[in-house]
């Protein structure tokens, strides 16, 4: 149970990042003073990150976290602690979260980044889908005249090249 209000931030990483195990692994930042007055005031919240997504595959059994990964773990937890210079902080669905102690309790103080930040928000599409499907069957019919047009095409090249 969290009394002490010393976990200041937990990273979700990927699997296959170690040699020695294929689990993704999970790193725990913790603060004794979260309002020291080095930084903001961080009492009773803590930032998850879900970076599972985050690197590249160097072989077939293990993953590498690129300079642009870490920085992009980095920088966010610098800007949520409210560091000079790092920038200003804002939650992202899908990555990361500010999360109140009273929503870890209600959860069951269950630490799993993943249930915290969320999933990443769906791409807004606009048009309609009886709109899109009707495009997409307007384009297909011109796919299929151009390949009958094509199919023609070929059917007299190769009945010229028969006749020579």
């Amino acid at each position: 149970m969290i009394k002490a209000d010393v976990i200041d931030c937990m990273i979700a990483l990927p699997g296959q990042l170690f040699y020695s195990t294929q689990i993704p692994a999970c790193l725990w930042f913790l603060s004794r003073n979260k309002g020291n007055g080095r930084f903001r005031d961080r009492r009773g919240e803590v930032l998850f990150i879900d970076a599972r997504e985050l690197g590249h595959m160097v072989d077939r059994t293990r993953r590498e976290l690129s300079d642009e990964d870490i920085e992009e773990i980095a920088g966010t937890y610098h800007a949520w602690r409210g560091e000079p210079d790092a920038g200003a902080y804002a939650d992202r669905p899908g990555f990361c979260r500010t999360v109140t102690l009273e929503e870890i309790r209600s959860h069951g103080h269950v630490l799993t980044p993943g249930r915290y930040a969320g999933t990443k928000a769906p791409d807004r599409n606009t048009i309609p889908f009886p709109e899109q499907l009707a495009a997409l069957g307007a384009i297909l019919d011109e796919q299929f005249a151009d390949s009958e047009r094509l199919a023609a095409n070929i059917r007299e090249n190769l009945t010229a090249i028969l006749k020579r």
